[in-house]
């Protein structure tokens, strides 16, 4: 019970340290990064539930979101190489402006 309580606040910690992460830079790359660092930490407190209840039906949910995670990251590199060749800067306030 104690280990999985130290994995639930592990989880926590990684989806919070993301959060900040995600609301405080402007680089496209350090966004992407954070948004990585809340999956994992979802996917940690999945695992660390899964356990805590005796069942694999959360670590197989988590296999799940890493596959998806993978998926993302594939696509988000692509779109990262995208607009950096269109203006040549990875800030977000350089793409907060739509134009037609």
């Amino acid at each position: 019970m104690n280990e999985a309580l130290g994995y639930i606040v592990l989880g926590a910690l990684l989806f919070a340290l993301g959060v900040v992460g995600f609301l405080s830079r402007r680089n496209l790359i350090v966004i992407f990064l954070s948004t990585e660092i809340m999956f994992q930490g979802v996917i940690v407190n999945l695992v660390a539930l899964s356990r805590l209840h005796g069942n694999v039906q959360g670590q197989a949910f988590a296999l799940f979101l890493l596959v998806i995670a993978a998926v993302e990251a594939g696509l988000a590199l692509g779109l990262v190489v995208l607009l950096f060749r269109r203006k040549g800067t990875l800030d977000v306030e350089r793409w907060s402006s739509m134009w037609g």
